[in-house]
């Protein structure tokens, strides 16, 4: 004859289980202080190699790219500063990610060739909206065709002049909490500026995803970029409560930062 499970009351069982998530925070708070995380940062990739099997073998199976996408992405890397556009696995991440909310608006810092516009917009439903600044009217021209033939090219808003214009214009127009998603990969001297008033514009529950962001502690970097520290240190602390936090009771939106820039990775 078995003999009948021991029955734990609910109130031991609340003490067995906070009992164990604060061994497991200590364990966790010890090895913090004896490994800082810093020490190993340099050494450790969030990614392998593009050369790497693993990943050309990922790319092969998780990416589906529009015709016109590539084709745009591909001329693109031909030009001068191509180097420095979104990568095909952002692109698809971002356009997932607007797909999952049901995003009807977009706004997109840093146009270029359109690459991330003509993306979003893939995304968008039919009555959709993009909102893309650039203040160089050579490069959008450029992606314009590819628009056209995604078919795509009327929900791409393009305005010539500088991003902090316009966003100051659709706040003046009454946009604000009216956007799904946001993309920051404009000039890095404004990043705050544009930080500040994004949150702003995106409604709550929103996605704002900050490109080619490097971490803080790290070493300094050639090129432009925004820097991203933990929480409660960011540089500067925007005036905006930090948008993982909840603000008067309402979540803000999630905050998203794609700083691997791997533009070969996706040539084929």
């Amino acid at each position: 004859m078995t003999q009948p499970m021991p029955r734990i009351s609910v109130p031991a069982a609340l003490a067995l289980g906070s009992a164990a998530l604060g061994a497991a925070f200590a364990t966790g708070l010890f090895l913090g202080r004896r490994c800082p995380p810093w020490r190993s940062r340099r050494e450790k990739r969030l990614l392998p190699a593009e050369d790497s099997p693993l990943w050309q073998y990922l790319l092969s199976r998780s990416m589906r790219e529009h015709p016109a996408l590539r084709s745009l992405r591909l001329l693109t890397l031909e030009q001068p500063e191509g180097n420095s556009m979104m990568t095909c696995e952002q692109a698809q991440l971002l356009a997932n990610l607007a797909r999952l909310i049901k995003a009807k608006k977009a706004l997109d810092l840093g146009t270029f060739t359109g690459y991330s516009a003509l993306a979003l917009a893939l995304a968008l439903p039919p009555a959709g909206r993009v909102v893309t600044c650039e203040v160089n009217p050579g490069p959008p021209e450029l992606g314009r065709p590819l628009w056209r033939q995604a078919e795509e090219e009327h929900k791409i808003d393009l305005r010539l002049k500088p991003a902090l214009e316009t966003l100051d214009e659709l706040l003046a127009a009454g946009e604000a909490g009216t956007f799904d998603v946001a993309v920051m990969d404009a000039d890095k001297d404004n990043c705050t500026a544009y930080y500040e008033r994004c949150l702003q514009l995106l409604r709550p529950g929103g996605v704002l995803a900050v490109l080619s962001v490097r971490d803080g502690l790290g070493e300094e970097s050639s090129r432009a970029e925004c820097v991203c520290r933990p929480w409660p240190l960011p540089m500067p602390r925007p005036q905006t409560p930090h948008p993982v936090l909840k603000s008067s009771g309402e979540e803000r939106c999630c905050s998203l930062s794609l700083g691997t820039r791997r533009p070969s990775s996706c040539e084929t």
